[in-house]
């Protein structure tokens, strides 16, 4: 496959702030030292463990969303494309419109690395959230379903250890779940080979529970350098930033959460908010009214390589530069 041209230069290295933003309590990310048969060994650890978790929480799983899937199912088949007059399975239209997204990211990463928000022509934007999964994950996705509602979880890799049942259910839901990193951390401030680790480990533990293979990358507090923009060309990951922060992460109420995604809801725009790194049961509580909100305005949330898919954003935008954020 021949490399991509994206038509920019990467952008030099943004001077490191005097003082950076404070990154929750996480494990430090040391310079590893192992060889590639270690490494190796480590993610066939890694492996191991999550098909055991996966062993032991997928039989709870099916029995604790058979309804969604029930509702889920039932409005797919009314909106399943026909191919020589016979409708496509449930599968089948799941396979086709993953390819059709694939495409669409591949599209969009031909013009530009990165992404804020997606286009203004129609009337999708995306509700996405950061640092899962976690103990509210689970809640978080059931009432997504409830509503009917597919989102976006940008998943941090060492999470799935305890909280992949979370994971799992996301990806039974018909969610997008993408790359948040393995351990969280400021990637501006790791080496390149660092940062490549960061984001492979975080997709192994993806493969591994049954997902597929992300494709779309948020960066850690929005910190990133042109290393990490050259792993993600490698990688074929697109970085995903947001267009409007909630800060639900500070727990400001859910009449605050509810205001701030309508103030920035329109179409194309990209939501940050959050299903881990601490209490979330105020971001569950503003889901109803969030979702009524922009229903009563015309918009629809879908997850981000829909949105991709059918609203990208225009080529020529600015490449965005390093932020701050959850």
């Amino acid at each position: 496959m021949t490399e991509r041209d994206w038509g920019w230069e990467e952008p030099a290295s943004p001077p490191t702030p005097a003082t950076p933003p404070a990154p929750p309590p996480v494990e430090p990310s040391v310079e590893p030292s192992v060889d590639r048969e270690r490494f190796r060994r480590r993610r066939l650890g890694a492996g191991l463990v999550a098909l055991a978790v996966l062993a032991l929480t997928i039989g709870a799983l099916t029995a604790g969303s058979s309804g969604t899937s029930s509702d889920s199912a039932a409005t797919a088949a009314k909106q399943r494309p026909h191919v020589g007059g016979a409708p496509l399975s449930a599968a089948e239209t799941h396979a086709l419109i993953h390819r059709k997204e694939e495409q669409a990211i591949d599209s969009v990463l031909a013009y530009t690395p990165a992404v804020v928000q997606g286009g203004t022509k129609g009337n999708e934007l995306a509700l996405t959230f950061d640092d899962g999964p976690g103990p509210y994950t689970q809640q978080l996705v059931r009432t997504l379903n409830a509503l009917h509602v597919q989102a976006t979880f940008f998943a941090i890799g060492e999470e799935e250890r305890y909280f992949s049942a979370g994971t799992l259910m996301e990806l039974r839901s018909g969610d997008a779940v993408e790359d948040h990193t393995e351990t969280h951390p400021m990637m501006a401030l790791l080496s390149p080979k660092n940062q490549r680790e960061q984001l492979q480990e975080q997709i192994y533990r993806i493969q591994l529970l049954g997902g597929p293979t992300p494709r779309l990358f948020r960066p850690p507090y929005g910190s990133f350098d042109a290393s990490t923009l050259r792993e993600l060309k490698h990688l074929h990951l697109l970085m995903i930033l947001w267009s409007a922060d909630t800060s639900d992460y500070a727990r400001p109420g859910v009449a605050a959460i509810v205001q701030r995604v309508l103030a920035g809801a329109h179409p194309g725009a990209i939501i940050l908010m959050h299903d881990a790194g601490g209490d979330r049961s105020q971001t569950i509580a503003a889901l109803p009214a969030i979702v009524r909100g922009l229903r009563a305005r015309g918009l629809r949330p879908v997850t981000v390589p829909r949105l991709l898919l059918d609203d990208p954003p225009p080529p020529g935008q600015p490449i965005p530069t390093n932020l701050s954020g959850g």
